[in-house]
């Protein structure tokens, strides 16, 4: 690796510019990539200073939202919710990418990766960054949401695990129609929940399957009563604090 593209991504590190970084990075090989990502955890403080981070994975209606509240008072985890950070961009006066949120959220599609990852760190800053903890519900939700996580996003973060809650279909689909009755989200509903579990087992399982083979997903029933969920999360999650 010469001398040149290692300046290059240190400085787009360091000002953690995304366009530059991509490009600084797409420039190296595999193994120098490892290696250059490895000499710039100083440039983010070290290793104790970086956000950590654990994904929260699972289908729509698995009970993500209720585990990472529970997660949030135990642990004192930050919980930002991609889908919630979207919804709340779509409607901000004047957003350009609302348009284009709502036609994807209303489509049960995948938002671009990249509108979402700086949407997600833009919220981690705003929230302290250095040394904090970070629960990401429902994010990455396909293997592009993935690679564009780990361009921007590898450096400067510890990814810990990601925890998948596992459902089946029928139980989410009855989850999401009585929370329909209340929330006022334009998808919830039979057509929109459909096309959503279509975009999950095509786009998202396949990643929960990637980070398995990696070691990094950690399995729980998700049909389960919720302080039975809750039983199997904290035990989780306390063997992985303790490695810490």
């Amino acid at each position: 690796m010469g001398a040149g593209a290692a300046t290059g991504v240190a400085a787009a590190a360091r000002t953690a510019n995304e366009t530059d970084l991509k490009a600084a990075l797409g420039g190296l090989s595999s193994d120098d990539r490892k290696k250059l990502l490895g000499s710039l955890a100083s440039l983010e403080g070290g290793d104790e200073k970086k956000p950590k981070v654990v994904f929260i994975l699972g289908g729509p209606g698995a009970g993500k939202g209720t585990q990472c509240d529970k997660i949030k008072s135990a642990y004192g985890f930050q919980h930002l919710s991609a889908g919630d950070l979207l919804r709340e961009e779509r409607q901000k006066p004047g957003s350009e990418l609302g348009e284009l949120i709502e036609s994807c959220i209303k489509e049960g599609k995948l938002v671009p990766a990249d509108i979402t990852v700086k949407l997600l760190r833009k919220a981690m800053e705003a929230g302290g960054w250095a040394g904090g903890k970070y629960l990401i519900d429902g994010f990455p939700r396909s293997q592009d949401n993935l690679d564009s996580w780990n361009s921007v996003m590898e450096v400067a973060v510890n990814v810990k695990m990601a925890l998948f809650l596992d459902c089946t279909e029928e139980v989410m689909e009855a989850r999401l129609l009585e929370r329909g009755k209340t929330s006022g989200r334009a998808d919830d509903n039979p057509e929109t929940i459909k096309k959503r579990f279509k975009t999950f087992s095509e786009e998202s399982v396949p990643v929960a399957n990637k980070l398995e083979t990696l070691g990094m997903l950690r399995r729980v029933d998700g049909k389960q009563k919720i302080d039975d969920v809750w039983a199997s999360v904290e035990k989780i999650f306390k063997a992985e604090l303790a490695k810490t």
